[in-house]
């Protein structure tokens, strides 16, 4: 068990998930991962909630905002880098060719939030931490085991978190011929680059099974928990309502084999990966 109790600037310590059904979403991620949950009210009168593993708090299922609902957009996973001071990174975000989406914003005493966008687009939170620090575990099953940046502007946005965040960074080439990169602190990868990829299938081949335009890969964040069993865990969230994006399959090879992945969307739209752990060490190139 790798466990949190800070972070380090550039890492990324937090995530959440915003959807339309709050307590569909909790029965659907408890039958996946075995969450339990602690329910808080919001100011507008309805309520979020805590996800734990034991005692363990591992991240939050939140509803919707208003802008958002009325946008019909479906579920949303984030993630937090974590940082010291969000109004001035906030301030140095146009700078680094990016823009700021939302914020920056206290969020009662446990801290403040600030949402950007890198050029090339992707939301990305930066969380600057009062009393909640982040996550209480990483990499291990049930938790934030790793995330990555989709991007059509994948140099442009390494660079922007480079600028913000002094991130070090690794490239690993891959077999078509672009670029994986991976941002680390302190030597630690923490989080991946990768181009958006261009889908094989036309659209109509995915409509016959019954997804759609936007279940394609798009920019954004996509986020991945660790899983004990790939074949498990995609059992389950299938038996919850899951459609599975892309089905079981092994990244690298030899030394370099970064374990099983899948991509499912949850009943709300929430798009999210599972990552079979083989080693207690971060996943490198997974996407």
């Amino acid at each position: 068990m790798t466990g949190r109790t800070t972070f380090e600037v550039g890492e990324i310590c937090w995530t959440d998930l915003q959807t339309r059904d709050v307590e569909a979403a909790k029965s659907f991620y408890a039958a996946v991962f075995g969450w339990r949950y602690e329910d808080l009210p919001t100011p507008d009168g309805r309520s979020y909630s805590k996800a734990f593993l034991g005692d363990d708090l591992i991240t939050v299922i939140a509803p919707r905002n208003p802008q958002q609902e009325a946008s019909g957009k479906a579920a949303q996973w984030n993630i937090y880098f974590a940082a010291v001071d969000a109004e001035a990174m906030a301030e140095d975000v146009r700078h680094a060719g990016g823009s700021v989406e939302f914020g920056p914003e206290e969020v009662g005493d446990t801290g403040t939030m600030v949402f950007l966008a890198p050029p090339g687009g992707g939301t990305t939170g930066v969380w600057q931490p009062g009393t909640h620090t982040g996550a209480a575990r990483y990499n291990e099953p049930g938790a934030l085991s790793w995330a990555e940046l989709l991007t059509p502007e994948p140099q442009a946005a390494v660079a922007f978190f480079q600028q913000l965040f002094g991130h070090e960074v690794t490239e690993y080439p891959q077999d078509d011929g672009g670029t994986y990169t991976t941002l680390l602190v302190n030597g630690a990868e923490v989080a991946g680059i990768a181009p958006l990829p261009q889908e094989d299938e036309p659209e109509e081949a995915w409509a016959e099974e019954g997804l759609r335009q936007e279940d394609l890969a798009q920019t954004g964040w996509q986020v991945y928990f660790g899983v004990s069993s790939i074949e498990e865990a995609v059992a389950a969230a299938v038996a919850a309502g899951a459609a599975v994006l892309v089905g079981p399959e092994v990244e690298g090879d030899g030394e370099d084999e970064a374990g099983s992945v899948a991509t499912l969307k949850d009943p709300q739209g929430g798009v999210f990966s599972v990552l079979e752990l083989e080693t207690p060490s971060a996943p490198m190139g997974v996407g």
